[in-house]
């Protein structure tokens, strides 16, 4: 049973493989046992195939579960039916109701309920800073010994695990990971088999050489209802990773380094004249939602050569219906400075507990299994953190997954490790950059404003 409300719009793709998970009971109408996974061994692949899909045995533990579970996220429209897919064989095993609320205001959602008390039994986190914030206030649930620990930390990356510890406690997991800062372009429109651009010089170059191919170098896309600019917060993160480097990237999201810094706002200026070469002028970039924001590259003729974004767009609009590697393929977004070669900024869903029941301990455990993960991963437009989960649907997904695992900088969501205030501020000052870019030094300036209060509360 699976009662859903919805607010916005996402990701789907379709089902490339067939996913298999194993019971060892069959459901009761009047309430299952509740589940424990154990992980399969790694699975293994034939050359130039996806990997089989992981497979998990799930054991009764503590006695019949029932009722419901309140689960709070970001995911709407295809994106929730891919997380419906994902939990469906464990609500078909306890007959445990899910009931589902998707907003994009995920933030202001949770704060609210952090002050009235009216929270669900668990959610997806907007990020490691506010999971801080949620654990200070006493409202999240320890999961150190609600999930399988040893296994959990064996089969995922360390990084990731380390953003859902504090002081040696698991307070969140990834179900779901994405690397940011990925350049898509299409192969029919740039035949980049002799290379693709390795530092940003020579994607200037290439721009310039190729801008008889397309009506503008990029597209942008940046309506995201409630939060709308989150896109853009991105693009400027690679830059200031790129150029600045992982330890200016760190001070800059714990508020020790002035957004008005010389090279956060060289960082804009570079956004900036990204912005001025891309499709469709500031109104149309404003009211482009981010799932759409690549479009133009499927244009005939097309509407512009690089669209910046994460791994999941794979998932969205016209992508998730093109083939990959014939309608679209992308390249690591270049170096800046040589010294920084091989940054990565990624990204992921974290998820925690704020009511402890037993039909809440026994989602969280069932959802950090390869079993589980992998139907998301399979359907397109995810990668999982788990290392055992390499059923991806297809080379592009799969080399995208490659990486996040050999990364020898990475860097998690600098916006997404800001505190809430902060992070609500740098999305609308996106916008008002993006509609006015000479008002660069106000936005600044607003930034550095809220940055003075955001970091003591």
């Amino acid at each position: 049973m699976f009662s859903v409300k919805l607010i916005p719009n996402k990701l789907r793709r379709p089902m490339a493989l067939m996913v298999v998970a194993v019971f060892a009971a069959s459901a009761c109408s009047n309430g299952a046992a509740s589940p424990t996974a154990t992980n399969a061994t790694t699975p293994t692949t034939a050359p130039g195939q996806s990997a089989a899909v992981p497979t998990a045995t799930i054991t009764p533990t503590t006695g019949p579960i029932t009722g419901s579970v309140t689960v709070m996220g970001t995911w709407a429209g295809d994106e929730e039916t891919s997380f419906r897919a994902m939990i469906q064989p464990w609500v078909n095993q306890t007959g445990v109701q899910v009931k589902y609320t998707g907003t994009r205001d995920l933030n202001a959602s949770l704060s609210q309920g952090i002050k009235t008390g009216n929270l669900p039994d668990m959610a997806g986190i907007p990020g490691p800073a506010q999971m801080v914030e949620y654990q200070t206030a006493g409202k999240l649930v320890d999961l150190t010994n609600i999930l399988d620990t040893a296994t959990y930390m064996a089969n995922n990356s360390k990084g990731l695990t380390d953003l859902g510890t504090i002081n040696g406690k698991i307070y969140g997991v990834f179900i779901k990971a994405a690397v940011k800062g990925l350049i898509w372009y299409s192969p029919k429109t740039l035949d980049l088999s002799a290379g693709a651009p390795k530092t940003w010089a020579d994607l200037q170059t290439l721009a310039t050489a190729s801008k008889a191919k397309a009506k503008a170098t990029w597209c942008v896309g940046l309506e995201s209802g409630a939060a709308s600019g989150w896109a853009g917060t991105d693009f400027i993160e690679d830059i200031v990773l790129r150029s600045a480097g992982p330890d200016v990237y760190k001070q800059w999201y714990q508020g020790k380094i002035k957004w008005s810094d010389p090279k956060i706002k060289a960082a804009f200026q570079t956004y900036g004249d990204v912005i001025k070469a891309s499709y469709g002028g500031p109104d149309y970039i404003l009211g482009t939602n981010f799932g759409n924001g690549g479009d133009q590259l499927f244009s005939t003729p097309p509407g512009c050569l690089f669209h910046h974004q994460a791994s999941f767009i794979t998932g969205f609009s016209k992508f998730k219906t093109g083939v990959a590697g014939t309608d679209y393929d992308f390249f690591p977004f270049p170096d800046i400075d040589p010294a920084y070669t091989g940054a990565v900024e990624g990204a992921g869903d974290l998820f925690s507990m704020f009511h402890d029941t037993p039909a809440a301990r026994s989602l969280m455990a069932y959802l950090v299994t390869p079993a589980a993960q992998s139907i998301w991963v399979a359907r397109g437009g995810a990668l999982s953190p788990n290392k055992l989960v390499t059923n991806y649907p297809d080379s592009v997904s799969r080399r995208s997954g490659e990486l996040l695992a050999n990364a020898t900088i990475f860097a998690f969501d600098a916006s997404d490790s800001m505190p809430t205030a902060m992070n609500a501020e740098f999305f609308k000052e996106i916008l008002v950059f993006v509609k006015d870019p000479t008002k660069l030094d106000a936005v600044l300036a607003d930034l550095d404003s809220i940055q003075a209060s955001a970091y003591s509360s």
